[in-house]
């Protein structure tokens, strides 16, 4: 927590991830939620040190007797593993990075990167460093993220803005609607007990992945959201019915970026798209202020967030093994992950195939185009 300062001025200049902040990192830690270790990368200058690079990784191991790696999703519930590097120094930075890894005994060489930018600068400066240390990285998938920008990626016509203005209609309809995001550490607090009881009511409590589902997940979530709504950092918007919440949608900020974090709404009032409403409210709002410059959606191509913003944000994921050559936890991992990848690729396409069951109908039979 020692470098916040260094830290602030840092997302001044790089590219966000509020899942780098330190205040984020400590709650993990201090919960024991996940075991963390932290790369910085200081400039000496003749003005003192400058923080120009902060990585946090996890040491994982994915079963007993399994091979430690590290994880650049520094714990469970983090949506982006790019580190936050001054664009300055990032070709300096991301091979010391490689560098200290490589070298240190106590961290494995194998790193795991899901949800990584794959438009930051540090994205190419990693396959440059990879490449010249004759390192292929597997690439194991690649995916859209929907964002949205001051500048462009709102939908402002079409049939989605058509709908979410017939909803808002019908919805204020049932009496005073309003929507609240109060910023204050104790607002924010409230607020998230809000959110974690929507959707403990919802379908994710039926199946048991509700936050509050789990303690020690509610314990990391709660010191979580406090340690960043105590910066300024973390907000819960609600939108509420006659003093009723009936959405919560979690925010966090870094930087000019904000990042929607978790949603949750009532299901009684899902004819009337709660969650949209609020997300396109909420979007509204902070581009009005002249902080926020983009929101991350923290989301897949698949989210609804897809359909209310244009703006689109490549995520890639991919393995490496920064060692001199493919060790065993190297091949060990990679067969985990791919045969993940495969089982769940065929699990989706029988859920597909039951819920959609083949038409006889000889118009089906007709061939596609190229």
């Amino acid at each position: 927590m020692d470098i916040g300062p260094h830290w602030d001025d840092l997302v001044r200049r790089a590219s966000s991830n509020v899942f780098m902040n330190p205040a984020a990192l400590q709650a993990a830690c201090v919960t024991d939620f996940a075991r963390i270790q932290m790369l910085l990368a200081w400039e000496e200058g003749a003005e003192g040190r400058k923080l120009v690079g902060v990585w946090a990784l996890r040491l994982r191991r994915m079963a007993p007797f399994w091979p430690m790696m590290l994880e650049a999703l520094p714990y469970n519930y983090a949506f982006l593993s790019s580190p936050v590097v001054d664009p300055a120094y990032v070709n300096a930075v991301i091979p010391a990075f490689f560098a200290a890894i490589e070298k240190s005994p106590s961290l494995p060489d194998v790193v795991s990167l899901h949800s990584l930018d794959a438009e930051s600068p540090s994205y190419a400066a990693m396959l440059r460093e990879l490449a010249i240390r004759g390192v292929a990285p597997l690439m194991l998938a690649e995916d859209a993220r929907p964002v949205v920008t001051r500048e462009f990626g709102v939908k402002r016509s079409g049939a989605t803005r058509k709908k979410l203005r017939q909803d808002w209609k019908r919805l204020t309809a049932l009496g005073a609607v309003e929507v609240v995001n109060d910023r204050t550490p104790a607002g924010a607090g409230q607020a998230f007990e809000t959110f974690l009881a929507l959707e403990k009511a919802s379908w994710k409590g039926v199946k048991g992945t509700a936050l509050l589902s789990d303690p020690r997940d509610a314990a990391f979530v709660r010191r979580l959201l406090q340690n960043l709504a105590a910066q300024g950092n973390a907000s819960v918007a609600l939108l509420r019915v006659n003093g009723e919440a009936i959405a919560a949608q979690v925010l966090m900020y870094c930087g000019a970026t904000a990042y929607t974090w978790k949603t949750a709404f009532d299901a009684t009032y899902g004819k009337y798209s709660p969650g949209a409403l609020l997300i396109d409210k909420i979007t509204e709002e902070l581009f009005a202020g002249s902080q926020i410059q983009a929101i991350n959606s923290c989301a897949a191509e698949a989210s609804f967030m897809a359909q209310l913003w244009a703006g689109r944000r490549t995520m890639v994921d991919m393995l490496v093994d920064v060692g001199p050559e493919k060790s065993l936890a190297y091949r060990l991992e990679a067969g985990r992950q791919l045969g993940y990848r495969y089982l769940r690729h065929w699990r989706d396409r029988l859920r597909n195939a039951a819920s959609h069951p083949a038409s006889k109908k000889l118009s089906l039979a007709a061939p596609h185009g190229p």
